[in-house]
């Protein structure tokens, strides 16, 4: 009972800093006629609203989530590109109710057969935690498609040395207990998955920011290790946040990855500027 009470804590936290600085915005994000669209791939039909001019930005959104959870980042980035926004498989609008077991392998597979449909060649992505699964899969087995990916809270595989120990007893403890048929297959997901080799973010080439919070239910340790093989990559720590730090400092967040989309790519170290390499 203690983590079922703890879990929908977690749940409640997670949709009310979804929130935080977003009620202010006149469009209803997320259930807009005007800009939503459906579109029928892979067994599902997917929903997606497109806001801006532009190059194209993809926002995907974490775990339980929807396209509303980033409406504060679609208010503000719409002023700059094309902002495609999508519900993914089994969350939100994107409506699955038969496949029983949810991989982010499909879920990725999902947004580049939805970016053919739209003829988009190369997209910016931004991804918050099981978003940037996502776009760190999208880079790894579609490269072509991604121009730039930035993550926050993202892993490569579950368990504890990725995640704190809290947190994947909770995950554990709660698959063992529940009953639901949408949180079974949402906590699966955490429980046993990605599977994101070292090798596999090596093949990504297209710059990348990974971000996390300096409080993060991901290991810092993990997200260096992440940041460490990926070869063109910038680190980020944003200072007195958690897993949720995108949207409890919405205007750092933003200056960060608005810098990172528009500037071009640079890894100069220190110790290039020290030794006349740059």
């Amino acid at each position: 009972m203690k983590q079922i009470k703890l879990l929908i804590a977690i749940l409640c936290i997670h949709f009310c800093l979804s929130g935080i600085a977003q009620d202010n915005t006149a469009i209803n994000y997320g259930n807009n006629d005007k800009a939503g669209n459906y579109i029928h791939l892979n067994g599902i039909d997917m929903y997606y609203e497109i806001y801006g001019t532009g190059k194209p930005l993809i926002f995907l959104h974490g775990n339980g989530g929807s396209i509303r959870s980033s409406r504060a980042k679609i208010d503000y980035f719409k002023q700059f590109f094309t902002v495609i926004a999508i519900d993914s498989r089994g969350h939100g609008k994107s409506i699955d109710s038969i496949t029983k077991e949810l991989t982010y392998v499909q879920m990725a597979n999902d947004i580049k057969v939805l970016l053919d449909s739209l003829h988009i060649d190369s997209a910016f992505v931004s991804g918050q935690s099981d978003g940037g699964i996502l776009g760190l899969l999208l880079a790894i087995n579609y490269p072509n498609k991604i121009a730039k990916l930035a993550t926050f809270g993202a892993n490569m595989f579950p368990g504890k040395k990725a995640i704190f120990d809290e947190i994947d007893h909770l995950v554990l403890d709660t698959l063992k207990t529940t009953k639901n048929f949408t949180t079974k297959r949402l906590y699966s997901l955490l429980a046993y998955q990605p599977n994101i080799t070292v090798q596999d973010l090596q093949k990504i080439k297209c710059p990348v920011l990974i971000m996390s919070g300096d409080r993060d239910v991901i290991r810092l340790e993990h997200s260096i290790q992440i940041f460490n093989n990926i070869v063109n990559s910038n680190f980020f720590v944003m200072p007195g946040a958690t897993h949720f730090g995108s949207y409890e400092k919405p205007v750092l967040f933003d200056l960060v990855l608005l810098d990172f989309l528009n500037q071009p790519f640079s890894k100069v170290s220190t110790v290039d500027l020290f030794t006349g390499k740059q």
